[in-house]
């Protein structure tokens, strides 16, 4: 296993005298059951239930989390002393409402026991009527593997830091920009990247994809509510991949006959189970960041390697170098949209952006933004001279303030402070951010986004 960089999380959670219980969310397969027992090792006393199996009766049979207690320490013969830490981990909580409930039991009642809750169909056990405790957990969402996490285990922690501190010499310009690109064909499933890192053979990794695919697609019925759902779930999952980064209707989606309530509804399910994203657009320059839901959202799948196996173009990939011209550019917007998530995940924010002009017949529009303070700062992903950045342009001439304003391409770090074309002429500072920064847009807005 690789390490991940949510262990640091992980550790300052333990370290807090006032923790709570931790319930760990994120879609199947992106290493949640490995992260913790990797985290369990640093315990006294490790104990692992997985409620998909037979634990699950262990909260039907007992209604007192002490009586659960015991009977845990008993079975591990676990000598029962508050001096010795000892972490429980409640794998797939979802399937055994009772065991969610009971979290806030072991909060108000044995404070002193470490508790992690995990599993990949959490946020579905909303429209189950079931909700965690309110004030009684805290949380942490774990995704697919960064490129800060795919390029430690690849070349190291040296190369690593060189990206968590802003810091890549240009003479590792293109080094890191190959790396990316690779990272963006491979994607971020961590037994995807430990398969190619061992054997660096791409076609290894058609099984694996395929295999989580259909994991995927079996995990539909448990998302559904009835025969009817499971077949909407089932041609979105289908479909969608085809779909990521475009902006979406949810009527007829993928040429189907399912209404629009029908596919909403569907993708809602799979978004609370960390599938895919509806990323609304903002139609503002300036704080708050609040999005226009009645307007047509930007479909992002759970990772770009799956996205690039089941849209058929990792050929392309390799056929090109600059990862803007492969899938017409949105194979880089996904793979940038992928890397934002950690960022946000960094700042506890749920939501991701883009930016339209809420203007009739305008067609401006930015792929991403970033709220920063009370700055809303516009990022596009794309290369190509200054004149080109036409809506950028647009969002500059529309803000009432100073502009600080990201491009996301293959050249280097550079920082501009230049002016949009006649008539408007209005002055702005300009980030250009090789794609590597990404997953560390906020540290570079920090270093460089003063004007």
């Amino acid at each position: 296993m690789f390490t991940r960089d949510l262990i640091q999380q992980l550790k300052q959670w333990r370290d807090n005298p006032r923790r709570k219980p931790l319930v760990l969310r994120g879609a199947r397969q992106v290493g949640k059951t490995t992260l913790v027992k990797e985290f369990g090792k640093e315990f006294d006393s490790f104990i692992a239930l997985n409620l998909e199996r037979d634990d699950a009766e262990l909260f039907r049979r007992y209604n007192n989390v002490n009586d659960i207690w015991q009977f845990l320490c008993f079975k591990n013969h676990i000598v029962q002393d508050k001096s010795k830490r000892v972490l429980l981990f409640i794998d797939e909580i979802q399937e055994e409402p009772n065991a969610v409930a009971m979290l806030r039991y072991f909060y108000e009642d044995l404070p002193w026991v470490y508790v992690i809750a995990a599993g990949s169909r959490l946020q579905s056990l909303m429209k189950q009527q079931v909700s965690f405790p309110v004030g009684r957990v805290e949380y942490l969402t774990l995704r697919p593997c960064s490129f800060v996490e795919y390029i430690n285990a690849k070349e190291g922690e040296q190369w690593a830091d060189m990206l968590r501190n802003v810091a890549v010499p240009e003479y590792m310009h293109e080094e890191m920009i190959s790396a990316f690109n690779t990272y963006a064909l491979v994607g971020g499933m961590p037994e995807a990247v430990d398969e190619y890192l061992e054997h660096h053979d791409l076609e290894r990794l058609s099984p694996i994809y395929s295999s989580l695919i259909r994991g995927y697609n079996e995990d539909a019925e448990k998302f559904a509510k009835n025969p009817e759902q499971v077949r909407i779930l089932r041609h979105i999952l289908g479909a969608a991949w085809l779909s990521a980064a475009e902006t979406i209707t949810f009527a007829g989606f993928g040429n189907s006959g399912f209404t629009s309530t029908q596919i909403h509804n569907g993708m809602d399910l799979l978004e609370r189970a960390y599938l895919l994203s509806l990323d609304y657009p903002i139609t503002t320059t300036s704080a708050p960041a609040l999005p226009a839901t009645r307007r047509s959202p930007k479909l992002i799948m759970v990772d770009t390697g799956l996205t690039n196996f089941m849209a058929g173009i990792q050929l392309e990939y390799l056929q090109n170098k600059n990862l803007l011209d492969t899938w017409r550019g949105r194979s880089a917007e996904h793979i940038v949209a992928q890397e934002l998530r950690v960022v946000l995940d960094r700042h506890y924010r749920e939501h991701q952006y883009f930016w339209i002009r809420d203007k009739k017949g305008s067609s401006a529009e930015l792929d991403f933004v970033w709220q920063e303070g009370t700055d809303i700062i516009p990022i596009e992903v794309k290369s190509g001279t200054n004149a080109h950045l036409r809506s950028l342009h647009t969002f500059v001439n529309s803000s009432d303030r100073s502009v600080v304003a990201i491009r996301i391409w293959n050249g280097s770090l550079a920082v501009q402070d230049i002016e949009t074309p006649m008539p408007e002429k209005r002055a702005f500072r300009l980030i250009n951010v090789p794609f590597y920064y990404a997953g560390q847009l906020d540290k570079v807005i920090a270093k460089y986004g003063s004007i």
